[in-house]
């Protein structure tokens, strides 16, 4: 898929996950030269592990618990949901502390209500690329599942759901017939579940970004495998060094996820991002089994989605440093108690993979210019959402880098909310 880069683009765009190639494509429809780069080809970082999820439901982003009690069990690693490495935390400390502040209910809100632009446009985008790649078939439209093992935690989900209906989420609420009914293979005693009829899934996410960026190719893009940390400022532009010389483009887009901070940091921007980690792990169905939808056992915390690969099992949030070794205890944890709740054979890969989330503790993205750097500009940051909010996010700063009317209000993503 690489390319030869020419000598001069309109963009550098640096990160070929899912949100440097919808941006990419985007800037492309609008008739800029774009060079894609990145040290690995399309898709295979962030991108690649997660649950598939094309999350239209999640309206409300994932806050801090408030409660004391959670906090404790979570901050003990007695819980599959959040691991804390111990060295760590000193420095991760600052980050909870706002992360916990920003997460109060009305701040929350303020939050789900700047966010729901992103969202509402997420599922449409992603619609619009498909089609015009021509692999609209590979996205599932039948929504993911909820399932609680015992009915106080299922009636505190029933109360959560109802809660969005001002957003017109849809839902259903399913009894263990109910669920039986949609998961045939589905063992284990569950006292009901959430079905979620709005989010699609896909079966292969870093796949889906490879066809993006084949798109993004077919259209006369060019993408380079290349260190996008090289990235300078220099009298015409930008340049990064690749193959031995200098590419140079009038503007750059930095949207490297979880390895921004190599850039920003160096031109003296602080922002407080911070890693979770995730790993996921697949593993062959036993027999004839069939998972008919991602389901995410809500009290065990782990997610056995569906997969070109096999069942894919995933794990919760890891705070550790983004480049400390694997630890996949949390794969561990979770994988005896998928295994009574679903047929499932023996693993696919002998080591899980691992993956870090960028996330910014107010639980919002940067997409934008760079306040202080002309033609420099920022998408990063997406929390658990980067797949599910790759192409809006492209649209949105595609329209601000080309001077269209954006198709949302862009302040709550700027940059310098962080000062």
């Amino acid at each position: 898929m690489p390319q030869s880069a020419s000598p001069v683009k309109d963009v550098l765009v640096l990160g070929a996950g899912i949100v440097g190639v919808s941006i990419a494509l985007h800037l492309q429809k609008r008739g800029k030269t774009v060079l894609l780069v990145d040290r690995r080809a399309p898709g295979e970082e962030t991108s690649h592990g997660n649950a598939g999820l094309i999350e239209r439901a999640s309206v409300i982003p994932y806050g801090c618990p408030r409660d004391i009690a959670t906090l404790l069990k979570y901050a003990t690693n007695r819980s599959a949901d959040v691991r804390f490495r111990w060295t760590f935390l000193p420095t991760l400390l600052p980050w909870i502390a706002r992360f916990w502040f920003e997460s109060s209910s009305r701040r929350l809100r303020r939050a789900a209500v700047d966010m729901l632009p992103l969202i509402e446009r997420s599922l449409l985008e992603h619609r619009a690329l498909m089609d015009e790649a021509g692999i609209s078939r590979k996205a599932r439209h039948t929504g993911w599942i909820e399932a609680y093992r015992t009915e106080k935690a299922f009636a505190a989900a029933k109360r959560a759901a109802g809660a969005l209906d001002e957003f017109g989420i849809r839902y259903a609420f399913l009894g263990p017939q109910d669920l039986a009914a949609r998961e045939p293979h589905l063992a284990g005693r569950f006292a009901g579940a959430v079905h979620w009829l709005d989010p699609a899934t896909v079966a292969d996410p870093g796949g889906l970004v490879k066809d993006y960026a084949g798109l993004f190719a077919r259209k006369g893009g060019e993408i380079l495998k290349a260190d996008a940390t090289t990235l300078v400022q220099d009298e015409d532009g930008w340049s990064i060094r690749a193959n031995g010389g200098v590419v140079h483009a009038r503007e750059a887009v930095v949207a490297l996820g979880p390895w921004s901070d190599a850039i920003y940091g160096r031109l003296g921007y602080r922002v407080p991002l911070a890693v979770k980690r995730g790993y996921h792990v697949h593993i062959e169905p036993a027999g004839d089994a069939v998972l008919n939808h991602p389901i995410v056992d809500a009290e065990r915390g782990y997610l056995l989605a569906p997969m070109t690969k096999g069942i894919r099992l995933t794990t919760g949030i890891e705070f550790a440093s983004r480049d400390e070794a694997p630890t996949p205890v949390q794969i561990d944890q979770t994988e005896p108690h998928a295994r009574t709740i679903f047929p499932l054979g023996r693993r696919v890969e002998a080591t899980p993979w691992m993956g870090a989330r960028p996330c910014l503790p107010d639980m919002r993205p940067i997409i934008g210019p760079a306040p202080r750097h002309r033609g420099l500009w920022f998408a990063f940051g997406h929390n658990h959402h980067g797949l599910t909010l790759g192409p809006a996010t492209g649209r949105l700063l595609a329209e601000m880098m080309t001077g269209e009317t954006p198709f949302a209000d862009p302040s709550p993503y700027a940059m310098s909310r962080f000062g």
